[in-house]
């Protein structure tokens, strides 16, 4: 090489992504992003106003559990990954050290703001707050958009059971135009049952007991279908999400979907579950 031609050090090149030095892109920022992940488990929805008030005997429950960023999740998946990228975003990369219950709230303003179809309250909680949590909700409290009380679990083995017994099994992503609220049988009957699996689910990880988280999990599933239809089966999903659900929960003590519209089957069981993943409990 001619000693008068000038080398270009690598890091001076734009990136593929059009960034130039110093710069990233708002995918690689999520990738290298220390904010928690997060599952959610029985009694989804009843974090939602339009649904928790039709509820007969509230609190209704559900339960999230933070996770360390240790995976990569899919998007559309119900991983809470839009607000994971807006908590990305919001605080640069990591969680402040501030009093989780004002994250929660600063992160729900940042997320729903101008939404007609706000994200409900549990997608945050279940971000911020470490362990397992039951969240309870009621419409009398706060109009039902944060929970009336948190019930949270960060005993090891307890942690370390739910990781061992919990597997996730990648089934899809949610496709483009999909939306879960096109059919809405607002059932208080099954409303109440919804807001009782929460509560089963937490006590079955608690008393570390297969059999009841499985159930949780499946009667949840049994829920969804009844008050929202189109969470298992809408005209935009190309794959037949019931009868997968039902393979998984014959076959082992209990499965749900992670989100509507499928993403993950989450399945409970003291064995190994082929193809799945294992998760790691942030406490």
């Amino acid at each position: 090489m001619d000693e008068s031609q000038t080398l270009v050090a690598p890091q001076s090149l734009p990136l593929a992504d059009g960034t130039g030095p110093g710069q990233r892109c708002a995918d690689i920022e999520l990738i290298d992003s220390r904010i928690p992940n997060r599952i959610a488990l029985a009694g989804g929805w009843i974090d939602q106003p339009f649904l928790s008030r039709h509820n007969p005997e509230p609190p209704g429950s559900m339960v999230v559990v933070a996770l360390e960023p240790v995976v990569w999740f899919m998007d559309r998946c119900g991983m809470a990954g839009s607000t994971r990228r807006i908590a990305t975003k919001l605080w640069n990369g990591s969680l402040p050290g501030r009093p989780p219950a004002e994250l929660v709230r600063e992160l729900y303003a940042a997320e729903n703001a101008g939404k007609s179809e706000p994200s409900g309250s549990q997608d945050m909680i279940g971000l911020i707050y470490p362990g397992i949590s039951r969240l309870d909700y009621d419409a009398g409290v706060e109009g039902g958009v944060f929970p009336s009380h948190i019930e949270s679990c960060r005993d090891p083995e307890v942690t370390r059971w739910l990781e061992r017994v919990l597997h996730l099994v990648p089934i899809n992503q949610r496709p483009p135009g999909y939306n879960p609220l096109g059919i809405q049988h607002l059932d208080p009957r099954w409303i109440r049952e919804l807001g009782e699996t929460g509560r089963e689910c937490f006590d079955g990880i608690a008393g570390r007991e297969v059999a009841g988280l499985g159930a949780s999990l499946n009667r949840c599933m049994r829920c969804w279908e009844a008050i929202l239809p189109h969470t298992v089966a809408h005209p935009t999903i190309n794959i037949d999400l019931k009868a997968i659900l039902n393979w998984f929960q014959a076959r082992y003590p209990g499965a749900m979907y992670s989100g509507c519209g499928g993403g993950y089957m989450l399945v409970a069981s003291e064995l190994p579950v082929p193809n799945s993943l294992q998760i790691q409990v942030r406490r």
